[in-house]
């Protein structure tokens, strides 16, 4: 009998101390600062993290955590209030929805399937600015979501590092 798709590791359970940590370091780095070009091209490592755990841990990582996590970034980002917190809903939403499918794949068919994911996320906002009054952005806005798909292999292969079975345990 010929074995059908890739073989599955198993992966150790992950602690609630790790999501944790990963989510509060993605509002960390989404907070450096950095110069007018380089920031519009930025990906948004809040979205990128809650969208990875929404794929891998979907009962893990809820809505709550996703709307608590936008309404941070609104205060943070100073700009429309809850513009964030509904886009990472909405996001977390699709990658939830999407999680079997997307676990299917390589890891190179898995970011092709992120990069529409945080391309609709990039939409969302930019809707909701417009609805308020906002300028449009320019198309320079949108390459954060190619690079926050380019980034998601060294995200997904830094994120199972610490589930990895140790070396030196038996397995049965």
């Amino acid at each position: 009998m010929i074995p059908l798709g890739r073989p599955q590791e198993i992966l150790l359970p992950v602690p609630t101390g790790l999501i944790a940590v990963t989510v509060l370091g993605a509002l960390l780095v989404n907070l450096i600062p950095l110069p007018a070009p380089a920031i519009e091209m930025r990906p948004d490592f809040c979205a990128l993290v809650l969208v990875y755990w929404g794929i891998h841990q979907p009962r893990r990582v809820g809505f709550t955590m996703a709307f608590l996590l936008g309404l941070a970034m609104d205060l943070v980002d100073a700009g429309l209030f809850g513009q964030h917190a509904l886009t990472y809903v909405a996001m977390l939403f699709a990658a939830i929805v999407l999680h079997r499918r997307v676990l299917n794949f390589s890891l190179v068919g898995q970011s092709l399937h992120i990069l529409p994911l945080l391309f609709a996320g990039d939409l969302i906002a930019v809707a909701v600015r417009l609805l308020a009054g906002y300028e449009l952005p320019t198309p320079t806005h949108m390459v954060g979501s190619l690079v926050g798909a380019l980034l998601w292999i060294p995200l997904c292969v830094l994120f199972r590092l610490p589930r990895l079975p140790k070396a030196g345990i038996d397995r049965v």
